[in-house]
């Protein structure tokens, strides 16, 4: 094993990591760069030697790795590729804890967690919000659920990478949160596209679409809190509200549709909002499309 830093503190926690891809190898290397004891593992062993250089150990095997340090961290590609890698090792991760940053769904999550009580191993979710060049920066978010105890055991570890959020005892909670998030955006980016393709029949570049898109989508984000606090109040006929009426966006639908653009990203919308009419809530406010999504089968 590579020789300590000399920067460590007497207490650094050791830390092993299998999975050194590009996220996997930035989480090592704020550890690294923060002093503490690092043992790294990667199916491609090759992928693992530049953070070998700056004073990690390389372990040969999973077994190898995991026998290092109290603290395993899991960063694979899937679910699958985590299972693979653990159980023929299952033995030697006993009386350890596991934190998952691997990305998984909540069921997925909650199952590795049931499988390391089987296996007498503490488990922590972890679902990292960040690009790898943000860890270690205030813009990184990491949330957290499982096991309380770990995550308070390792908060020196855990806040190298970013300022936490512990999101309870639900190991699925952590990575719900997370692709509630990434739905958000996801949907945000591809109704830019949408727009950008409409536009681009004005002869507006994409480029010069998104100087006049960001501002504007930008300043409608600080609707959420409003929009939020009705959701959460369950009354959706506040007054000042824009109507689900009002906000029939099938203009939108056809508009897109006379330039050949798929309208799909708006159409969803539109059927959401439509539901709600039919059910005879067009006067109440826009914020009840909430309610054809979480109670799709009453549609209402």
């Amino acid at each position: 094993m590579a020789s300590k830093p000399a920067t460590e503190p007497a207490t650094a926690e050791g830390v092993t990591i299998l999975g050194t891809g590009a996220m996997g190898s930035a989480l090592a290397g704020e550890l690294l760069g923060a002093g503490h004891p690092v043992t790294v593992w990667n199916r491609t062993a090759e992928r693992a030697v530049p953070l070998a250089t700056r004073g990690a150990a390389q372990a040969e095997t999973p077994g190898q790795a995991v026998i290092a340090h109290p603290l395993v961290v899991m960063c694979l590609l899937r679910a699958g590729s985590v299972h693979d890698t653990l159980t023929p090792v299952a033995a030697e991760l006993r009386g350890r804890t596991l934190l998952n940053v691997t990305t998984t769904t909540p069921n997925e999550s909650r199952e590795l967690a049931r499988w390391a009580a089987d296996h007498d191993v503490t488990y922590l979710d972890g679902a990292i919000l960040a690009v790898p060049e943000m860890i270690g920066s205030p813009a990184a978010q990491i949330f957290y659920s499982g096991s309380r105890e770990a995550y308070d055991r390792f908060r020196d570890v855990l806040d190298v990478w970013s300022n936490g959020t512990y999101d309870g005892d639900d190991a699925g909670a952590a990575s719900l949160i997370d692709l509630a998030l990434l739905s958000g955006m996801y949907q945000m980016f591809a109704g830019f596209f949408h727009g950008a393709a409409m536009a681009g029949f004005a002869d507006l570049s994409a480029t010069e679409f998104a100087a006049r898109a960001a501002p504007f989508l930008a300043a409608m984000t600080e609707g959420f809190a409003d929009f939020a606090g009705v959701i959460d109040g369950g009354d959706y006929a506040v007054p000042g509200q824009q109507s689900l009426e009002f906000s029939d966006l099938s203009h939108i639908v056809r508009a897109s549709e006379e330039q050949g653009v798929d309208p799909a990203p708006v159409a969803t919308v539109q059927e959401l909002i439509s539901r709600q009419i039919a059910a005879g809530h067009g006067s109440e406010g826009f914020p009840r499309v909430y309610e054809s999504l979480r109670r799709p089968a009453a549609q209402a």
